[in-house]
């Protein structure tokens, strides 16, 4: 009997990633693990080094009989879940993840935002203005809304100024903003 595999997400200790994926590599599983090169100053020179898009986490394939021998693997610390349950990653992310690192095109890590979510713009003139994701197409359109006046107003805005707000969609007051 064959037992299907499939791609879990590992934790890991932290910035062991590497390590981790080469200790899985030995013990004959098959691993991904997506990473960026950024330069980062050292004593005398900037140096290119490769650093994981996804901290603490290597994707590994096993099967359910597999399981325990990844979860024995230096470095690893648990498979990524709900509950009691291995949550399995489609083979597809797996496969995009593949192509985007073959690709030779810079990788950098994103942060994961949807539609109708709650946004915080970061820098230059709107700095501080939250609102809602409403396009995801580059640039993206945001949403803020007067809730007084039960208007909004829409504003497209590059997607690296945007980052996920966590807090409710209210504006700033004159004093937070200081430029009343």
């Amino acid at each position: 009997m064959v037992s299907h595999s499939s791609w879990f997400a590992l934790t890991v200790k932290p910035r062991h990633e590497k390590a981790a994926a080469r200790n899985l590599r030995l013990r004959g599983l098959e691993d991904v693990l997506p990473l960026q090169r950024v330069r980062r100053p050292w004593s005398d020179r900037m140096q290119p080094v490769d650093l994981p898009i996804f901290p603490g986490y290597v994707f590994c394939r096993f099967s359910y009989g597999e399981r325990l021998h990844a979860l024995n693997t230096p470095g690893v610390t648990s498979i990524v879940g709900f509950g009691h349950e291995d949550a399995p990653i489609a083979d597809a992310e797996i496969a995009a993840l593949r192509t985007l690192m073959a690709s030779g095109w810079p990788l950098s890590p994103w942060p994961y935002l949807r539609i109708g979510e709650a946004v915080r713009i970061e820098r230059g003139a709107l700095e501080g203005v939250r609102g809602t994701l409403l396009r995801e197409k580059n640039p993206w359109r945001i949403v803020v809304n007067v809730e007084l006046l039960q208007r909004s107003v829409a504003v497209e805005i590059d997607r690296d100024l945007v980052s996920p707000w966590r807090g409710p969609i209210t504006q700033p007051t004159c004093q937070q903003q200081l430029a009343c």
